[in-house]
C-alpha cells in the first residue's frame, strides 16, 4: 500500500509542479490584468481550484474539512497572522478618537450586533443549538484581513485621507482579535452551557485578561523590534539588511510569544505592526517589510483558495446544500452586514457612498474558516458538517459577491472625491 501510494505521489508530481508554476504566474500577473475588471483574484483562484481538482490525479487531494481538521486550522491560522502584520504595517494614521471614530464604531458596535444578529439566524432560522448559532455568528461577524486587500489602503505609500481604505484596513486588522471572545465563550458554552461559572471565567479570563496580554504584548514588542529595526547605531541596526522577510520573523516571534503568555496573538500581531510603521518614520525598510507580507500572504492565499475550489468540486462541500443555507449565507451577506454597518455609521458627517462602501464590503474569508476550525478542533459541537456548509458558502458568496463589485465600487468612490 505504501509502495502504491508513493508511486502515485511520483505520478503526480510533474504535474503538480507545473500547476504550482502556473498559479504562482497567475498570483504575479493577474492582478495587472484584473485591475480595472470586475473581477478579482480569489475567484479565479476558487475556479481554478474548481477546475482543477476535477481532474486525476489532483482529485484525491481534496478532502472535506472535517478530515483534515488539524491542518485546516494550521494554514489558515498561519495566512491570517502574516495578513495581520501587513495590515498594521499600511496604517500611519496616529491614534484618536476623531481620525479612529468610523473604525471604533464599527468595531464596538456593529460587530457585536452582527454576531447577535447571525447568532439570532442561526438559532431561530436553521434551528441550530445556542453554542453552535453563537460559534457561527462568532465566525462570521469578522470582516477577513486576507481576501479584503481590494477594499484596503493600497500600500504603504498610499495617503490614509481615504477613511474607506483606512476604516476597512483597521477593522480586518482589529475585529479578528475581538471577536475571539466570542469563540471561547461559544467553545465553554459547547460543554458547560450558559451558567453563571462560564459567564464569570469567560469574562475575567477571554474577555479581560487574554486582551490586556495581547495588547501589552504588541506594543511592547513592536516598539522594541522597531528601535532593533530603526534606532540601534548603524552599524547594527537590522534595516541595513534590507532583508524583508524580517517581518515574517516578526510575525512569528510575536504570535507564539503572545500565545504562549496566555494572550490572543491576532492583537498583538496587528499591534506590532502598528508600532514598528510608527518607528519606522517613512523609512524605506517599511516598505520591504510589508511587500514581503503581502506577497507572501498572496501566496498562501492562493493555495488555499484553490484547494477550497478542490474541496467544493470534489471535496463534497456543498453535497447536502439546501435553500435554507443559501437564504442564511445571502442574508448574512447582503442582508445583515450592510444594514448593521449601514447604522453603525449614523450621525457621522461622511458622504453616503463612503458610509456604503464600509458597510457593505465586510468580506468574509479564511479567517471565518480559521475561527470554525480551531472551535470544532476545541469544543463540542458535534458533527461539524453542517456548520462547514454553512460558513463556506458565506465565504464562497462574498468572494464571488465582492470580487465582483469591488473594482467598480472603488472606482466609483474615487472618483466621487475627486470631484
Amino acid at each position: 500500500m505504501q509502495i502504491a501510494a508513493g508511486q502515485d505521489v511520483v505520478e503526480s508530481y510533474l504535474p503538480l509542479l507545473l500547476g504550482i508554476g502556473i498559479l504562482i504566474m497567475m498570483v504575479a500577473w493577474l492582478p495587472l490584468i484584473l485591475k480595472r475588471m470586475p473581477l478579482s483574484l480569489p475567484i479565479i483562484c476558487v475556479i481554478s481550484g474548481i477546475v482543477l481538482f476535477s481532474f486525476p490525479p489532483f482529485e484525491q487531494y481534496s478532502p472535506h474539512p472535517v478530515e483534515a481538521p488539524i491542518i485546516i486550522e494550521m494554514a489558515t491560522e498561519l495566512i491570517v497572522i502574516i495578513s495581520l502584520m501587513g495590515a498594521g504595517l499600511k496604517i500611519s494614521r496616529p491614534f484618536s478618537l476623531d481620525g479612529w471614530k468610523i473604525p471604533i464604531r464599527l468595531l464596538g458596535v456593529a460587530m457585536p450586533l452582527t454576531i447577535i444578529a447571525v447568532a439570532f439566524l442561526g438559532g431561530y432560522y436553521l434551528g441550530l443549538p445556542l453554542p453552535a448559532a453563537l460559534l457561527l455568528g462568532a465566525c462570521l461577524a469578522p470582516t477577513d484581513p486576507v481576501l479584503a486587500s481590494d477594499v484596503q489602503i493600497l500600500s504603504t505609500e498610499s495617503a490614509d485621507e481615504d477613511d474607506a481604505r483606512f476604516s476597512l484596513t483597521t477593522e480586518a486588522g482589529l475585529n479578528d482579535a475581538l471577536a475571539f471572545p466570542f469563540i471561547h465563550l461559544a467553545i465553554a458554552a459547547s460543554f458547560a452551557g450558559f451558567g453563571l461559572d462560564v459567564w464569570t471565567s469567560w469574562i475575567s479570563d477571554d474577555l479581560l485578561l487574554r486582551l490586556f496580554i495581547g495588547s501589552i504584548i504588541g506594543i511592547l514588542a513592536g516598539k522594541l523590534i522597531g528601535k532593533i529595526i530603526y534606532a540601534l547605531p548603524k552599524t547594527t541596526r537590522l534595516s541595513r539588511t534590507g532583508d524583508g522577510f524580517v517581518a515574517l520573523g516578526v510575525t512569528l516571534i510575536v504570535y507564539s510569544v503572545t500565545e504562549f503568555a496566555h494572550g490572543y496573538g491576532f492583537l498583538a500581531v496587528f499591534l506590532a505592526g502598528l508600532m514598528l510603521r510608527k518607528a519606522s518614520d517613512g523609512h524605506g525598510f517599511n516598505k520591504r517589510l510589508h511587500d514581503f507580507a503581502d506577497e507572501t500572504e498572496r501566496l498562501l492565499m492562493m493555495f488555499m483558495l484553490v484547494f477550497f475550489g478542490g474541496m467544493i468540486s470534489k471535496g463534497g462541500l456543498f453535497s447536502a446544500l439546501g435553500t435554507e443555507l443559501i437564504v442564511f449565507a445571502v442574508l448574512t451577506i447582503l442582508v445583515i452586514r450592510p444594514v448593521i454597518g449601514w447604522c453603525s455609521l449614523m450621525g457621522l458627517s461622511k458622504p453616503s457612498l463612503d458610509k456604503f462602501t464600509i458597510s457593505f464590503f465586510g468580506i468574509r474569508g479564511l479567517g471565518s474558516a480559521y475561527y470554525l476550525s480551531f472551535a470544532l478542533n476545541h469544543g463540542n459541537f458535534g458533527s461539524g458538517d453542517l456548520l462547514w456548509e454553512i460558513v463556506a458558502l458565506v465565504i464562497c458568496i462574498s468572494i464571488f459577491v465582492h470580487g465582483i463589485l469591488v473594482t467598480p465600487a472603488m472606482a466609483l468612490m474615487e472618483r466621487s472625491h475627486l470631484r
